[in-house]
Formats: structure tokens, C-alpha cells, sequence
């Protein structure tokens, strides 16, 4: 049988499900980002539940439906880390043999220094913090001195953030690829992020202006083998800066989940073919790293919504894949915001027939590049596919 014409691939940004076996190397045992939200209160989330999302693990107030209308199960992070970078770039195929690293206590001196040295500005911040918590408390003193503010967070990151009217964003994306080049070797972080915002002291807002500099993924990876057989990909949110735009043909940035969603229906109805590869920061960026139990619930909530309209445009020759890259518990029991070594869920969908299908725990992450390659006659150096059980269930 042949295989989907398109595929629509969409990344739920930190809703895992369940801690991993090797958990406890990261301090994270007991974590359970979908988990958690659901004991909080009853969610509604009829579509995703339909889809079989509470077949795949026991979630408080969520019944299984007897005859799931998709496939479901869930995949391990076979790379070491719990970051958005590792997780993506494993989905392509990408084994990491060592995790990316994080600053819990802010950079080492070698790397302010030599920032501040080439870009001529002293810095302040230097500590692990909420993008807009740390622009409350340091963007005054920013604007009043000019210094950047530099921070990260639980993930492998280096953020600048800087006030729009005080450092021009010419200048803000120069020194983030400064940066970029001091931080290699044994500071080689997933990404440095320009952080741009606007307002005034109390009443400061992070802009749509955001850029992330990713480190290149090794050769060759999903969208480089779908590059080769001529299939288009167009990127939606975070892909194109995650992959460094490598072996997309185009790529739309979004504003928010919904915003990412229009743009996805958007896409279906433009394009009859190829990848679209969308990642839906939300969840993560303003519920999960800010502890909102309520917050990420009503999100999973309003995505579940949209997505009962976006399955009634979908023929016979789609497949819809919804997944996560690690996740972000925020029950208040952990004091971290960081991000949780979890299993991520995975279900797919076509109107072809994919009901009841249990693809089970899968070993990497992986399998699901090598199930689109697979789908579109190429192959991934890591991930066993599931494409024979979509394609064998649609034979019924």
C-alpha cells in the first residue's frame, strides 16, 4: 500500500508523560508533567482522549476509549538531557553522546568576559531565571545603564535580553552571534536566544522579535534525507531555528499556540504534499517553567478544541503525528522549573484507518523520523519505524 502524501508532525513543547528509567540521574523521579495536570482537575480534552492519548498511560479523570481512533504509545530519549535541541534533533534521527550543558549558577567568567570584551558592554543577570521574571527585576537598571541582561534557564541555553529602544535589534542579533562563537568546546549550548522586549518599568513585554541560534545538527538528519528525495518541508514555531533551517523550504515563526494552529490549517489547505513540521511552545515557555498547573491545562485544553476542527480537513492521504520533546512538570512539589526527564506521548492519525493501533514503548525518540522517511522512500542513521503498522491497519 502506498504510503501518506503529507505528513503533519506537530511537537506539544514539554508534555511528557511519565518519568523515564534513567530519571533519577537527573533528579527528576516522580515527575509527570501530563500526569500531574490531569490529577489537578478533570481536563477536557475530548479529542486527544478519541485519539487514544489515555490509552497510553493512566491519567486521573480520562477514561480509555474502548476503540481509539488513532495509534498511540509513547517513546524514550535514548540521548542523554532533557532539552528542547536533544529531543528534536533525536526525533530526526540524531543520537547525542554527551548532554548539552546547563549553567545552574550562571556562566563561567571566561564566557562574560570574553562577551563583554567584544561587544564593548558590561553585562548584569548571569543566573538561571524566568525570561520575564528577570526582565522585571534587572530591565530598569538595563535601561538605565545599557548593559544587556544575560540569563538562562534549566535548558542548554544563553540568553541576551535587551530593551528594543536601548540596544537596537541590529545589535542584540550581533551579539548573540558573538556569542554563538565564544560558546563552543566545553560551553557548546543548544542555543544562545535573543530576547528583545519593549515598555516601560512595570509594564516591560517581551516582542515577536525573539531569534535562536542553534548549533548545526550533525549530517545527515531527517530533513536532509527528505531534502534529497525532493520533499518539501515547511517549518511552523521553533523548527526552523532548532535545525539551523536546514532542508526546509520554508518556514513560518508563530506568536502562540493558537497562532501555530492557524498556520498548520493554513498549510494543509496550501500545500498537497511533503512534511509540515510545526512545534508549539506554549505549554512549555508560559505554564511549564512558570509552574501554572492551570495555565498548562486550560492550554492542553484550548488545543484540543482547535484540533477537533483541524481532523475534519485531513483526507486519506495524511498522517498527523502529535508528540512532545521532553517535558516541564510544574507541580508545585518540585521546587525546579526545570525541564523533566519524561517519556513523551505519541499518537497518529489518518482517516485512511489507524484505530487501535498500540505502538507500544518505543526505544528512541527516532522512531518517528525513521517512520516519515520511511513514508517518503529515504532512511534515518537511527529509530525503527511503525509506518508497516499505520499503512497494515489501513488495509482493514
Amino acid at each position: 500500500m502506498a504510503g501518506f502524501r503529507r505528513v503533519i508532525w506537530i511537537v506539544l513543547d514539554s508534555v511528557g508523560i511519565g518519568e523515564l528509567p534513567d530519571a533519577e540521574d537527573y533528579g527528576d523521579v516522580g515527575r509527570n508533567t501530563l500526569g500531574h495536570i490531569a490529577e489537578s482537575r478533570a481536563l477536557t480534552v475530548p479529542n486527544l482522549v478519541e485519539l487514544g492519548l489515555a490509552n497510553i498511560e493512566p491519567l486521573a479523570h480520562l477514561t480509555p476509549v474502548r476503540k481509539p481512533r488513532g495509534a498511540y504509545g509513547k517513546g524514550a530519549t535514548h540521548s542523554p538531557g532533557k532539552d528542547t535541541t536533544t529531543g528534536h534533533w533525536e526525533m530526526a534521527g540524531v543520537w547525542l553522546d554527551q548532554a548539552f550543558p546547563v549553567y545552574k549558577h550562571g556562566f563561567p567568567p571566561e564566557v562574560i568576559d570574553a562577551l563583554e570584551k567584544r561587544t564593548g558592554r558590561k553585562t548584569i543577570g548571569n543566573k538561571p531565571a524566568s525570561g520575564t521574571e528577570i526582565i522585571k527585576e534587572l530591565g530598569q537598571e538595563h535601561v538605565r545603564t545599557g548593559k544587556p541582561i544575560v540569563y538562562t534557564s534549566g535548558d542548554s541555553v544563553f540568553q541576551i535580553a535587551a530593551h528594543e529602544d536601548v540596544i537596537p535589534i541590529a545589535e542584540l542579533y550581533r551579539m548573540c552571534e558573538i556569542a554563538r562563537e565564544i560558546l563552543d568546546g566545553p560551553h557548546r549550548v543548544g542555543r544562545v536566544i535573543a530576547r528583545p522586549f519593549t515598555g516601560t518599568a512595570g509594564n516591560f513585554t517581551r516582542t515577536s522579535r525573539r531569534h535562536d541560534y542553534a548549533v548545526d545538527p550533525p549530517k545527515p538528519m531527517l530533513m536532509d534525507v527528505l531534502k534529497e528525495k525532493s520533499v518539501p518541508v515547511f517549518g511552523i514555531g521553533k523548527i526552523h531555528d532548532i535545525y539551523n533551517g536546514r532542508g526546509l523550504q520554508q518556514y513560518v515563526t508563530t506568536k502562540s499556540n493558537t497562532d501555530g494552529m492557524e498556520k498548520i490549517t493554513a498549510a494543509v489547505r496550501e500545500r498537497a504534499e511533503g512534511l509540515i513540521f510545526c512545534n508549539l511552545v506554549d505549554f512549555d515557555m508560559l505554564y511549564g517553567h512558570r509552574k501554572d498547573v492551570e495555565g498548562f491545562a486550560r492550554s492542553l485544553e484550548e488545543f484540543d478544541a482547535l484540533l477537533g476542527d483541524f481532523l475534519r480537513l485531513l483526507s486519506r492521504d495524511d498522517l498527523l503525528m502529535i508528540t512532545a520533546d521532553h517535558g516541564c512538570d510544574p507541580d508545585p512539589r518540585w521546587q525546579t522549573t526545570d525541564h523533566s526527564r519524561e517519556y513523551v506521548p505519541i499518537l497518529a492519525f489518518s482517516p485512511r484507518g489507524t484505530a487501535e493501533v498500540s505502538l507500544g514503548t518505543r526505544a528512541t525518540l527516532a522512531d518517528m523520523g525513521q517512520t516519515i522517511a520511511e513514508n517518503f522512500g529515504g532512511k534515518i542513521l537511527h529509530g525503527a519505524s511503525f509506518l508497516k503498522e499505520l499503512l497494515s491497519n489501513g488495509r482493514k
